[in-house]
């Protein structure tokens, strides 16, 4: 499918990003061992949010016990300790800044390195693989695509974001994860490896990593898939992708440029702000507040 849509995200919003990437790049010179341990320490917290989107049971204690090599404190299927492992194992791979993968060229090859990675030892029949055959796979109503066309479509997918019509970096992302998901690629796996490649595309750009959170999946991330399923639209996913990114660069720019964070409540009892105010402001973006562990955090010195 082609990019096409109706209204993404507007050139205010497209500014305030350049703004704050100019702002993040020019910390990323200065202090570029920071920047890696704050990524680095989201990793618990982002392969939680993946594989609770996935209706993993797992909680982030959970998952934080597992990736410390200890075993999560309830019953739970050992498969969801592989997932919890295999995804974060993945996710330092992206990471690593001296590493070809670290913003390099996104290719086949790599797609199916990660996901040989996310399922070995829980699928190893259909990990590093494309789906094939007879192997189709339905979510909800959406049939993947034909297994026959999966890797010329895949193919397909990738030369366009790189070669398709002219669209902003986030847009072209945001474009690209659902037409991924959309094919539907692998027998298992494909959210999380295509919210991998989200996130290589963005470092890929010169922006930093975000999480894509469970708790609002049902009336954001879903219905933004199902926009361009159903109607090729991707300006759902872009909008979202946005709001994403612009917390990933408020939470990055505060920690390395403010002596405190607190909770954005507590802030605004600071500033006489009512709290609902606040976290709408929040989650539309025009506070810089981000959250950590599902808690909303904004910068102790933030005056507006």
């Amino acid at each position: 499918m082609g990019p096409r849509g109706g209204q993404m995200i507007n050139q205010v919003t497209i500014e305030r990003i350049e703004s704050l990437r100019t702002h993040y790049r020019e910390l990323t010179a200065r202090h570029p061992e920071a920047l890696e341990q704050i990524a680095r320490g989201e990793t618990a917290e982002s392969v939680h949010q993946s594989n609770a989107i996935e209706n993993s049971t797992l909680s982030l204690e959970d998952t934080e016990k597992i990736l410390a090599g200890g075993l999560p404190s309830a019953t739970h299927d050992l498969r969801e300790v592989f997932e919890a492992s295999n995804l974060a194992s993945v996710t330092e791979d992206l990471l690593k800044p001296t590493a070809e993968d670290a913003g390099g060229t996104l290719t086949v090859d790599r797609i199916l390195r990660w996901h040989a990675s996310l399922l070995r030892g829980i699928r190893d029949d259909v990990a590093g693989r494309f789906r094939q055959g007879d192997e189709w796979v339905r979510v909800g109503s959406h049939l993947g695509a034909n297994p026959l066309f999966v890797k010329e479509l895949v193919d397909r997918a990738l030369d366009r974001y790189v070669t398709g019509p002219p669209m902003n970096a986030i847009e072209r992302i945001a474009w690209f994860h659902c037409e991924f998901e959309v094919i539907h690629p692998f027998v298992d796996g494909n959210g999380r490896i295509g919210r991998v490649l989200m996130n290589h595309q963005l470092l890929g750009q010169g922006l930093p990593p975000v999480i894509v959170r469970a708790r609002n999946r049902r009336v954001e991330y879903y219905p933004a898939l199902d926009a361009y399923s159903r109607a090729n639209r991707h300006d759902e996913m872009t909008r979202l992708l946005a709001l994403l990114v612009l917390e990933a660069l408020h939470k990055r720019i505060a920690l390395l440029t403010s002596p405190e964070v607190i909770r954005l409540s507590q802030w605004a009892r600071n500033v006489g702000m009512r709290g609902n105010v606040a976290a709408n402001r929040a989650k539309r973006q025009t506070l810089p507040a981000f959250r950590v562990r599902d808690s909303w955090m904004i910068a102790a010195d933030h005056r507006g």
